[in-house]
């Protein structure tokens, strides 16, 4: 089975979509990946969802990658004594570390000393999803006092965001790793980190994750664009979460900011989600509105690996639908020729190294050849992701005989995984490739392929060999 495009389509389970013939209809209308967030549900109905999924991957013959979205800190103030207050603008209005008295009109609770210890004055603080915006007037390691600068109603337990400020927290909350620890044991395959604000929490969480499952940046604070470069460094994988970003962030700045993210993780051959609101109105309506469509054709001719669904295949009416919509407008921009040429002006000159000077080889020899399709043989995925990075005009065969890897690699950009056995040496490689070549319906009898691989076969990120091969 085999999709008609490159980029990929991430979809979030919930409770719309948590049966199993619900989950099949939306892998068959398109999903690729689909993600389980830990913010929701319990851990018995994440794995039963594991299990799913994995069934549908044997019965369907195609790898299934599952990405396990952690919570991450979730900052939220106390409750107020006689419901709702109404917060006027010029106002003052004090936050402490006060849990036992209920709030006020003139004060609450912020149970966080984390956040005190960060703060300075003229510091803000947003509250509700940024509709609320306080300034800091005076501040010590237990309160605050501020000054409403956008006042409005404030309830219960709403969140709080401090815009351009390292708080002096973990990205992985006591939750986050008990979470962790039973998703490993389920063998999920990209493990998305919230709340992440430099290079050293994805470092941390790597130190307990090991090689058992990669990691994807969730970039939602300011603090992490100032330390773009490092991070995408050290992740597997990035995520644009546009949901929190906007709420830190003035909205008229995200769009650059996504694009900047983009071109980032393509020039380091990272794979990039872009994710939140992208057919939002698909919650409630069968089609998306035409800003939405074109949204997320944006992120496919940047170059995006995927684009992701949440509260649209999670909990709206239309799960389905909202799946199919992606996967049409995926395609629909993939074969506007334009799309090509907007592909190949963003490229960026690859590194001195064997394997990009291999990718680039494949790039062109695809180019004067116009082969139907490309191989990577690989065991670690690296030689697959290394080649996506590239954007070849043909499709990318990812032959692995690790089923992680495959798995892995079904998020990766123009990448169709295909698990298979071991090889020992290159003309077996060769024959592997041709015949898989033809079986999966990207090349007939012979038409060229152009395959890439590490010698020796069994150590991993040594790719090396270029060969073209003709399918017999």
């Amino acid at each position: 089975m085999r999709r008609t495009r490159k980029a990929k389509v991430v979809a979030t389970l919930g409770p719309a979509s948590a049966d199993p013939q619900m989950i099949e209809a939306l892998f068959d209308a398109g999903a690729d990946v689909f993600r389980l967030n830990f913010s929701h549900g319990v851990q018995a109905d994440h794995a039963e969802r594991v299990k799913t999924i994995r069934e549908i991957e044997h019965r369907r013959g195609r790898p299934i990658a599952i990405l396990l979205d952690l919570q991450g800190p979730k900052l939220r103030i106390g409750t107020f004594a006689d419901g709702p207050v109404m917060l006027t603008a010029h106002s003052t209005f004090r936050l402490d570390l006060d849990e036992t008295t209920p709030g006020s009109v003139e004060r609450v609770a912020l149970p966080h000393p984390e956040i005190f210890a960060a703060l300075t004055p003229g510091a803000d603080l947003l509250l509700d999803d940024g509709r609320i915006r306080l300034k800091v007037v005076s501040c010590n390691a237990t309160s605050a006092v501020t000054e409403v600068v956008n006042g409005g109603p404030l309830s219960n337990r709403k969140g709080v965001n401090v815009p351009g400020v390292v708080l002096p927290l973990s990205a992985l909350t006591e939750k986050d790793h008990a979470d962790l620890a039973f998703g490993l044991t389920l063998e999920i395959d990209w493990i998305a980190l919230s709340f992440v604000q430099q290079a050293r929490d994805i470092e941390e969480i790597k130190a307990i994750v090991g090689n058992r499952a990669s990691i994807v940046a969730k970039l939602e604070k300011p603090s992490a664009i100032h330390s773009l470069a490092s991070i995408v460094e050290v992740a597997d994988a990035i995520m644009v979460a546009r949901g929190d970003l906007g709420v830190e962030l003035p909205a008229e700045q995200v769009p650059s900011i996504q694009k900047r993210i983009v071109r980032e993780c393509r020039r380091a051959g990272k794979p990039v989600i872009v994710a939140t609101q992208m057919l939002e109105s698909m919650v409630n309506a069968p089609v998306p509105t035409r800003a939405e469509a074109s949204d997320v054709a944006t992120a496919i001719y940047d170059g995006a690996d995927a684009v992701m669904l949440s509260a649209e295949s999670a909990a709206g009416a239309y799960p389905i639908e909202a799946v199919k919509m992606m996967d049409s407008i995926i395609r629909h921009t993939e074969a506007d020729p334009y799309y090509l040429q907007s592909i190949a002006a963003s490229h960026t000159a690859p590194r001195a190294e064997a394997a990009d000077a291999i990718g680039l080889a494949v790039r062109e020899i695809v180019d004067v050849l116009n082969v139907p399709a490309t191989v990577a043989y690989t065991k670690s995925g690296y030689s697959a992701l290394r080649l996506a990075r590239e954007r070849p005009a043909a499709a990318i065969v990812g032959l692995t005989p690790v089923a992680a890897t495959s798995r892995k690699l079904s998020l990766v950009w123009g990448v169709h995984a295909v698990l298979s056995h071991e090889v020992t040496n290159v003309l077996e490689m060769s024959a592997l490739a041709c015949e898989t070549v033809k079986k999966e319906g990207f090349g007939q009898k012979g038409d060229l392929i152009v395959i890439s691989a590490g010698v020796p076969f069994a150590v991993s990120g040594t790719t090396n060999l270029l060969k073209i091969s003709t399918i017999e």
